[in-house]
């Protein structure tokens, strides 16, 4: 039963990661998508829940081994490290000069959690 809540939580994490990069692509590097939230909301309700989602998943079955939530483990990372690669290799809008964001600043902790998320499911194929 844990492994299928854990492949449920996981997939909605994945749902999240590409209704998030679809909005980001449809507004092209602009702030706006087609949702009608700006890029901190759309960071807390979007991406915030597709980060935890799949630790969750992870440690409510960490007792069983289960290929299938493996592979969704590596491709919810995959997708969180290719979201902060998009971050980084955007050029720096008008807002972000003016709010003094930095892009590396924001990105690194992206590519942290998707490393982690991928090491997850590293060890969830090994057990």
């Amino acid at each position: 039963m844990a492994i299928k809540a854990a492949l449920i939580i996981t997939g909605i994490s994945i749902a999240l990661l590409v209704i998030y990069g679809a909005d980001v692509a449809a507004g092209g590097g602009t702030g706006t998508g087609f949702l009608p939230f700006d890029h901190k909301i759309r960071g807390m309700a979007l991406g915030g829940p597709a980060m935890i989602l799949p630790i969750i998943g992870f440690f409510i079955s960490r007792k069983e081994s289960s290929k299938p939530l493996a592979i969704m483990l590596f491709v919810a990372g995959i997708l969180i490290i290719v979201g902060g690669a998009v971050v980084i290799s955007m050029p720096p809008s008008a807002e972000s000069v003016n709010t003094g964001r930095n892009a590396v600043a924001e990105a690194v902790p992206l590519i942290a959690v998707g490393a982690f998320i991928i090491g997850l499911g590293a060890v969830k194929i090994r057990k």
